[in-house]
Formats: C-alpha cells, structure tokens, sequence
C-alpha cells in the first residue's frame, strides 16, 4: 500500500519544501533595513502609486480575444486524449481526428477573416 504513495508524498514533501524554504530564506538573506518608515509603508506596485481606483473602459477586442483563447484552447485540449487512443481506434479514430481538425480549421479562419484576431 505505501509503494502506492510513496512517489505521491516524497512529490508533497517537495511540492511543501520548497515555497516554505523561499519565504525561510528571504527572510534569512533579507538586504533592507528593519526599520520602518512612512515611505516604506504606501503601496507601491510597479512604478504606479495606488491611489483611489479608476474605472477603466476594456474595449471588446479585449474580451474577445480571451473568449476565442478560451474556446480554442479547450478544443486543443480535447486533441490529446484523441491522439492517445488514435492507434486503437484504427481509421474512424483517423476519420474523427480529421473532421474536428477541420471544424477547428474552419472555426479558425472563420474568426480571422471577421477581424477578431486584430488590435487596432
């Protein structure tokens, strides 16, 4: 039963070591000085003072462009399980892998040629 799990802790014990050996270690190495002062205490993120929050207008390309990832980026997915098994599912595994390439195909030409594609 341990022969089981054995891979399966020594990968948790790694998965664990590892972020807390980062925060040990920073704290460890840590170059900056432990005094406190008010400029160390304003919010500070890259380059940009955080102040009250602004709306900000996303245009649509924005949201489509991450809707088209998403679509095509699940149907890609779909392809690998597909091509694990293609060997045993001889010529109609064949025929299936063929005809949802070209609905990807399609799909895909059919989204570049309406301009979704394109940040202007």
């Amino acid at each position: 039963m341990l022969d089981n799990w054995l891979p399966f802790l020594i990968y948790a014990l790694f998965a664990a070591a590892i972020p807390i050996s980062m925060v040990v270690m920073s704290f460890v190495f840590a170059t900056r000085p432990k005094r406190r002062t008010r400029s160390r205490g304003i919010p500070f993120e890259s380059g940009v003072s955080t102040g009250p929050p602004r709306r900000q207008r996303f245009t649509i390309s924005f949201y489509l462009t991450a809707m088209l990832f998403i679509v095509f980026d699940i149907e890609i997915v779909f392809l690998y399980p597909l091509g694990v098994v293609l060997h045993q599912l001889a010529w109609f595994g064949f025929a299936e892998f063929a005809f949802f390439l070209l609905i990807l195909l399609v799909a895909y030409v059919y989204v570049w040629r309406k301009g979704a594609l394109e940040w202007q």
